[in-house]
This record gives C-alpha cells, sequence and structure tokens, in this order.
C-alpha cells in the first residue's frame, strides 16, 4: 500500500498525520514547542524547535504505523505564515525567528496604512 504524510508546522506545535491511499488516517503525533516573548509584543521561536518537532513527529508516525517508509509517497507540508528566519552564510540560524504575531512594527503599520 502507498501512505502520504501531512505536516503542519504551525505556531503552537507540529503536527504529523500518515494517510493511506483511501485517506484514512493511520497515525498521528504531536509535539508543542514554546513561544518566546522577550519584550512586550514581541512574539518569536526557535527554528530548530521546528525542525525537531518535525523530526519527531515524523519518526512517531512511523514507529506507530509500523509501515515501510519507503511506502510514503508523498509529502504535504503547511507551516505558519510571515515568519523570518535570518541566516549566516553557512545557513545557520543567527537568532530566534520573528513569527507572524508579532507586533513590534505597529507604529509603522500605522503610518503606512494612513
Amino acid at each position: 500500500m502507498k501512505y502520504l504524510l501531512g505536516l503542519d508546522i504551525g505556531t503552537s506545535a507540529t503536527k504529523t498525520v500518515l494517510f493511506d491511499e483511501t485517506m484514512k488516517v493511520i497515525a498521528s503525533a504531536s509535539e508543542e514547542y514554546p513561544m518566546y516573548q522577550p519584550q512586550n509584543g514581541w512574539a518569536e521561536q526557535n527554528p530548530k524547535d521546528w525542525y525537531n518537532a518535525s523530526l519527531h513527529t515524523i519518526q512517531e508516525v512511523l514507529v506507530k504505523s509500523k509501515i515501510n517508509p519507503e511506502d510514503v509517497k508523498g509529502i504535504g507540508l503547511s507551516g505558519q505564515m510571515h515568519g523570518l528566519v535570518m541566516l549566516d552564510e553557512n545557513n545557520e540560524v543567527i537568532r530566534p525567528s520573528i513569527i507572524w504575531c508579532d507586533q513590534r512594527t505597529v507604529k509603522e503599520c500605522e503610518e503606512i496604512t494612513a
């Protein structure tokens, strides 16, 4: 049988679901991670948390389902919108990601809207 894997890398957690060819859910897993607010109105996350949660939930789904990973024929991916991940010249993360619900540019947004 062939399977499809769906990952939702969201603001509060990564959710992974394994479907069979008829779209029946075979297994699912979720892993939460923190959001940091170093100042009022700021919202940041560590991109490594997203990466680790993706790996862990994929592994958990494969273990639960006992399928051969080679039978996964497609992967669907969704993620939170409007996140800023800053990388250095070696593609290494250099600071926490500023995520969609961050409010530090409210004044600039109001100025542009006006």
